[in-house]
C-alpha cells in the first residue's frame, strides 16, 4: 500500500528534531496536492544555528526554512513542516515547489562545512528527493544563489558540490571515514 506523502514525512529519514518557526513566517498549505514538490534549495544561514533559530521564531522576520543542519555534529532541526511554504528563497514560485535546507555556518568561512554537515543534509535532500520524486540532479538541487531574482551569494565558493551530489546519490559513504 502506497503512504501518502503528508503522512511519509513523519516517518522521514534522518531523525529531525520540531522547532516550529514563528506561524507569521510561512504559508499553510497542502503541498504536494496543492504545488508540486521539484526542488531542494540549499542555504547558507550567515549565523549560528541559535540566532537562526531566533530568526525563524520572530514573527516580524519574515523568513523560515524547513530544516536546519548545524555545522559541529549534523543536528538537524524542522522550522516548517513540508506540506507548507517556507519563506527561504526570495521567490514565491520556488518557495511553492521546493524545500529549503539552511545550513549553519558563513560562505567565507569553510571550516563551518565539517563531514557530519555534509553527511546529515545530504541524508535528508536524498529523503526528500525520494519522497517526492525529485531527480538527484544539481538541476533539481540548487543554491540559494540560483534562485532567479536572487541578490544571495549561498552557497558560496566553499561548498563542494561534487562531494555533496555523491552522498545525496550514495556514491559516497554516510559511515564515518568513508
Amino acid at each position: 500500500m502506497e503512504t501518502d506523502p503528508l503522512t511519509r514525512e513523519s516517518l522521514s529519514y534522518p531523525p529531525t528534531h520540531w522547532i516550529p518557526a514563528s506561524s507569521a513566517d510561512y504559508t499553510v498549505s497542502r503541498r504536494p496536492a496543492s504545488y508540486p514538490v521539484e526542488l531542494v534549495v540549499v542555504h547558507v544561514t550567515q549565523e549560528t544555528f541559535p540566532d537562526a533559530v531566533k530568526i525563524f521564531q520572530d514573527p516580524a522576520s519574515r523568513v523560515s526554512a524547513h530544516y536546519m543542519v548545524a555545522s559541529a555534529d549534523g543536528y538537524v532541526g524542522q522550522f516548517v513542516r513540508e506540506k507548507d511554504i517556507a519563506w527561504h528563497a526570495g521567490n514565491w514560485d520556488y518557495n511553492t515547489r521546493s524545500i529549503g535546507i539552511e545550513h549553519e555556518g558563513w560562505i567565507d568561512r569553510p571550516e563551518y562545512f565539517t563531514d557530519a554537515l555534509y553527511r546529515a543534509s545530504a541524508r535528508l535532500t536524498a529523503a526528500v528527493c525520494d519522497r517526492y520524486g525529485i531527480p538527484k540532479t544539481r538541476e533539481h538541487i540548487i543554491g540559494h544563489s540560483e534562485v532567479p531574482g536572487s541578490t544571495h551569494t549561498d552557497p558560496g565558493p566553499h561548498w563542494d558540490w561534487d562531494r555533496y551530489l555523491r552522498l545525496v546519490t550514495g556514491g559516497g559513504s554516510f559511515t564515518a571515514g568513508g
